[in-house]
């Protein structure tokens, strides 16, 4: 797997930059997706030499105008921009803002008492491992059946890369599978020891399923979507989702799903035994 995160960060958002998107000709004869590095490198005002030098992972230490610079070219939202910033503090392996610490995986009294507000709704308390800490009865009714808490504790990414019933439970596996990785790879990643054994464990385990994607996918997950889950006793369900990040030291994080669309919020209702119209369907 590369060390060189900082590097492949800046490639992939580079290659996703149109020509057009920042004034720049669109010639027939272009054959490398997004932009030249000689155009990023002019835009932002650095040398290609330098520029080079950053993706190939030579140099790992830009400076903050750089930073700012190569962001402003790049379009990168404000959530990018900070994963930008922790991947130039982290690439030398000297920093982790995280340090040595052990995952959380003590729930606040208040973080249990607002799961406990969300029912019906489904939803469900992570840690930085993808460790499943608490959920609501309404997250247990979908996610039982399908094995996904089995174990202890029961584990998102490891389900969805070394249990084959996911393949059954998530029709699109491979966006699911990319959410995992860019899930994983937010922050220090493999400068994060505890981060680190459970990339090795499913490397092992999945092979390139997972360390394909380590490779090649930059991190941030995306924090809203929908996702299709297919359940044994309801069948398949779209399922909108949203992502909530607790404060800093619980390091957790908090997804909440509902009902994509009024089939799916049909069938939840069937499953919470509660009158139609409990979990409303998402509007557009």
């Amino acid at each position: 797997m590369s060390d060189n995160e900082l590097g492949m960060f800046l490639r992939i958002r580079r290659e996703a930059v149109t020509p057009a998107e920042v004034g720049l000709p669109t010639g027939p004869r272009r054959r490398t997706p997004g932009l030249r590095r000689a155009e990023l490198a002019t835009l932002a005002g650095v040398s290609v030499e330098y520029l080079t030098r950053l993706e190939q992972g030579r140099d790992r230490r830009p400076s903050a105008p750089v930073l700012s610079a190569l962001a402003g070219v790049l379009r990168l939202t404000a959530s990018e921009r900070i994963h930008l910033h922790r991947l130039s503090k982290g690439a030398g392996g000297g920093f982790n803002c995280m340090g040595d610490a052990t995952p959380t995986r003590a729930v606040r009294p208040t973080v249990r008492a607002l799961l406990d507000r969300l029912e019906p709704a489904p939803a469900v308390l992570l840690n930085r491992l993808s460790e499943i800490l608490a959920w609501t009865a309404g997250y247990e009714r979908l996610a039982r059946p399908i094995g996904l808490l089995d174990g202890g504790p029961p584990n998102l990414a490891r389900f969805v890369f070394a249990d084959g019933r996911a393949r059954i439970a998530y029709p699109d596996w491979d966006r699911v599978a990319d959410e995992q990785v860019a899930a994983l790879k937010q922050g220090p990643f493999m400068a994060d020891r505890h981060i680190a054994m459970l990339a090795d464990e499913l490397t092992v385990t999945a092979g390139t399923a997972f360390s394909g994607r380590v490779d090649t996918l930059p991190g941030l997950p995306e924090s809203s979507g929908v996702t299709r889950l297919v359940h044994p006793g309801v069948g398949e369900l779209r399922l909108a989702y949203e992502t909530l990040e607790l404060p800093a030291d619980d390091d957790q994080r908090l997804i909440v799903h509902l009902p994509a669309d009024d089939a799916t919020s049909a069938a939840l209702d069937r499953l919470t035994g509660r009158h139609p119209g409990a979990l409303r369907a998402v509007s557009g």
